[in-house]
């Protein structure tokens, strides 16, 4: 009896102690609360007048360790300096479970889309009345489309051709056609458009609308140069 007596306090302090040592600092109030709690008991297993000492000695004994033993927390950032894989965190910096604040997201990378090949239509360009001559009107449109063209090439592959509407024979019209292309081929290469940029220059005459020839809007769709980009 005496044996278990001696020994079970011993085995109480010890666990109590042990206990403390894993706790935060700031925890020593609870360490001395289980330690009073544990002393009363310890000095119960003497006399009943001895409870009271035994919770004051290892009550106190007990938040005095944790205060000394126990894990801090240095930084702030509610996690441990002995689990603290990130010590020195600035105040008020989300951590995780070790201590460290989050990996930031991974940076998102717009794909630019090159479209590799492109057609501009050109309408509006009437040349002069049965003719393959520019009229001033027409160079201001072409001026435009120039300063878009200059900055494609000289990587770019150009091929432009010339349609026309169903009014007057096919074989005229298929030639006007041919000749408005290269009106309007040799007008850009003269804004600047590098020669070598075009591979193909011709003339579709009326063969390819894009609107009904038998009203006057659609035969104004069908008076056209497209000049297609191939990058």
């Amino acid at each position: 009896m005496s044996i278990m007596r001696t020994a079970l306090p011993l085995v109480l302090l010890t666990g109590v102690l042990t206990g403390c040592a894993g706790l935060q600092k700031t925890d020593w109030p609870t360490c001395a609360a289980v330690g009073g709690v544990t002393g009363a008991a310890i000095g119960a297993t003497e006399s009943s007048a001895y409870a009271g000492y035994g919770a004051l000695l290892i009550g106190g004994m007990a938040g005095a360790y944790c205060w000394v033993h126990g894990d801090g927390d240095e930084d702030g950032d509610g996690v441990p300096d002995s689990r603290d894989k990130c010590p020195g965190t600035p105040k008020g910096v989300q951590v995780d479970a070790n201590g460290c604040p989050p990996a930031p997201p991974p940076a998102v990378v717009e794909e630019v889309v090159v479209v590799k090949e492109e057609t501009i239509v050109i309408r509006d360009v009437h040349f002069q009345f049965d003719s393959a001559k520019l009229t001033a009107a027409d160079t201001a449109k072409l001026d435009t489309v120039a300063t878009r063209l200059k900055q494609e090439a000289p990587g770019a592959q150009l091929r432009v051709s010339g349609h026309t509407d169903s009014v007057g024979k096919e074989a005229y019209n298929q030639k006007l056609s041919e000749k408005r292309a290269h009106s309007v081929v040799e007008y850009l290469i003269k804004s600047g458009v590098p020669r070598s940029s075009f591979v193909s220059v011709t003339g579709a005459g009326e063969s390819h609308p894009v609107a009904d020839n038998k009203t006057a809007e659609g035969r104004a769709l069908n008076r056209r140069t497209e000049i297609q980009i191939n990058r």
